[in-house]
C-alpha cells in the first residue's frame, strides 16, 4: 500500500515527547491521506490535558481538542482511556489501515477495533519492557498478560531493543508473536544543521532528567582529579529534576562549582541541541539494577539520549548497561566504563588530552547515528507492515 493513501492512528500514553510523538510527526511530514494521534495521559499532573484528539488530513490539522484534566483511580482512568480510544475510532465512521498503539493498553484498544471491523492492522508499539514491571504482584501479573495478549494478537510488536523479546520468552515462555526491533531514532539532518564544527575543548556533557539512578553524582566525584590534568575542564549538565540540588551542593562541597555548569530544565529541543553541540564528549552512567536489585528499564529499553549524543557527534563513556554499549565501544563511538570516580576520571582525562583519538571517534558517532534517522527507521517498519 502506498503510505501517501493511508489511513494510520497513532495511540500513545503522554508524559513527555517520545518515539510516538514522533511517529506522528513523520505522518504528518508524509502527508498521509488520513491521520488521528489520540493521547492519554499517563498519570495525573495538573500540567497535563486529559484525553484527547488530533485530526489530520493529507498533513492538514483539521480538529485538535484536549480535555481538561480529571484526578481519577487508575482503576478507572485505564478503562476510560481505553474506552474513549474506541468511541472515538468508531464515531470517525472510517476504516482504517493501521493502528499503532504505544505500550499494552492502547494497543489493547487497536486489538478490540479490529475485531470490530474498524482497523485492518494493528502494531503493538513497546517504549519500555520489563518482567518486573511492578512490585505489586498482583498489577504485575495483570500487566504482563495484557503484554502477552497483544503480542499474539496484533499483526506486529515493535520492541526497542531484542532484550524485550528474549525477556517474554526467558520468563514468560512467550515466543509467538511477530516481534521485530524498531530501535529509537533521531532527526539526523535536524542534528546535522545544528553540529558545531568547532565544539568547546575539555567540555564533558550530560543531558537528561536529573535522577539519583543517572549517577551524576560519579561524574561530580571524579572532577577534582580531572582538573589536576586538564585545569580548564567544564562539565555541563543539561537537564532539571528532583536531583539537581542535591548535585549543587555536592559540588560545593568538593569545591569544583566552578568547572560545573549547571543549565537546569531547557524547555526548547533546540536549546538542548544547540547546549550538547558545545561539548566534546558526553557521559552517560546508567545503572544496571533498580532499587529492589532487578534489572533496570534501561538495560532492557533503547536509551534514546545515545542516539542524542552520537548525532551531535559526541563520543560517550557509558556503563555496560544498555543493549547497544558494546557495539557503540567497538564501532570506535565510544568507551565502556565503570560508575565510579576513577574510572570516569581515568577515561576523561586520556580521551580528552588525545586530540587524535577523540576526533577519529566523533567522526565515527556521527556516521553510526546515522542509521538511525527516524526516516529511515518509519519508512522500513511502515513500508513492511502496510504491505
Amino acid at each position: 500500500m502506498d503510505l501517501n493513501k493511508s489511513k494510520i492512528i497513532v495511540a500513545t500514553h503522554v508524559y513527555a515527547t517520545g518515539p510516538s510523538q514522533d511517529l506522528r510527526d513523520y505522518l504528518i511530514e508524509k502527508k498521509i491521506a488520513d491521520l488521528l494521534f489520540i493521547g492519554h495521559p499517563l498519570f495525573y499532573d495538573q500540567k497535563f490535558d486529559d484525553s484527547g484528539l488530533e485530526r489530520y488530513r493529507r498533513g492538514e490539522l483539521l480538529n485538535k481538542k484536549y480535555q481538561k484534566i480529571k484526578k481519577r483511580p487508575e482503576f478507572i482512568e485505564y478503562p476510560l482511556q481505553i474506552l474513549k480510544t474506541i468511541n472515538w475510532v468508531l464515531r470517525s465512521k472510517k476504516k482504517w489501515d493501521l493502528f499503532v498503539g504505544s505500550d499494552n493498553l492502547n494497543a489493547f484498544s487497536g486489538i478490540i477495533l479490529k475485531k470490530l471491523g474498524r482497523v485492518e492492522r494493528v502494531v503493538y508499539y513497546v517504549i519500555d519492557y520489563n518482567p518486573h514491571r511492578f512490585g505489586n504482584k498482583i498489577m504485575n501479573w495483570f500487566y504482563h498478560k495484557v503484554d502477552q495478549f497483544c503480542v499474539k494478537r496484533a499483526d506486529e510488536t515493535w520492541n526497542l531493543s531484542e532484550r524485550m523479546s528474549e525477556a517474554r520468552a526467558e520468563h514468560f515462555g512467550v515466543k509467538k508473536g511477530n516481534q521485530v526491533t524498531a530501535p529509537i531514532g533521531i532527526w539526523y539532518e535536524r542534528f546535522e544543521e545544528g553540529r558545531s564544527s568547532k565544539p568547546e575543548k575539555n567540555c564533558l556533557i550530560f543531558m537528561g532528567h536529573i535522577l539519583k539512578k543517572q549517577g551524576v553524582q560519579h561524574v561530580i566525584d571524579a572532577v577534582p582529579e580531572i582538573i589536576k590534568e586538564i585545569s580548564d575542564f567544564k562539565f555541563r549538565i543539561i537537564g532539571g529534576g528532583e536531583y539537581l540540588d542535591e548535585l549543587k551542593k555536592q559540588a560545593e562541597r568538593l569545591k569544583v562549582s566552578k568547572y560545573i555548569d549547571f543549565t537546569g530544565y531547557v524547555e526548547s529541543h533546540k536549546d538542548v541541541e544547540r547546549l550538547m553541540n558545545t561539548g566534546s564528549l558526553a557521559i552517560a552512567m546508567y545503572d544496571k539494577y533498580d532499587e529492589s536489585g532487578k534489572l533496570s528499564y534501561t538495560y532492557y529499553a533503547d536509551p534514546g539520549k545515545l542516539k542524542s549524543y552520537l548525532a551531535s557527534g559526541l563520543p560517550i563513556l557509558l556503563t555496560d548497561v544498555s543493549h547497544n554499549a558494546k557495539e557503540i565501544e567497538e564501532k570506535k563511538c565510544g568507551q565502556i566504563i565503570e560508575q565510579d570516580a576513577k574510572s570516569i576520571a581515568k577515561a576523561v582525562i586520556e580521551l580528552m588530552k588525545d586530540e587524535k583519538t577523540l576526533k577519529e571517534y566523533r567522526k565515527n558517532a556521527i556516521n553510526y547515528a546515522k542509521q538511525f534517522d527516524w526516516e529511515t527507521i518509519f519508512s522500513t517498519q511502515l513500508r513492511r507492515i502496510l504491505s
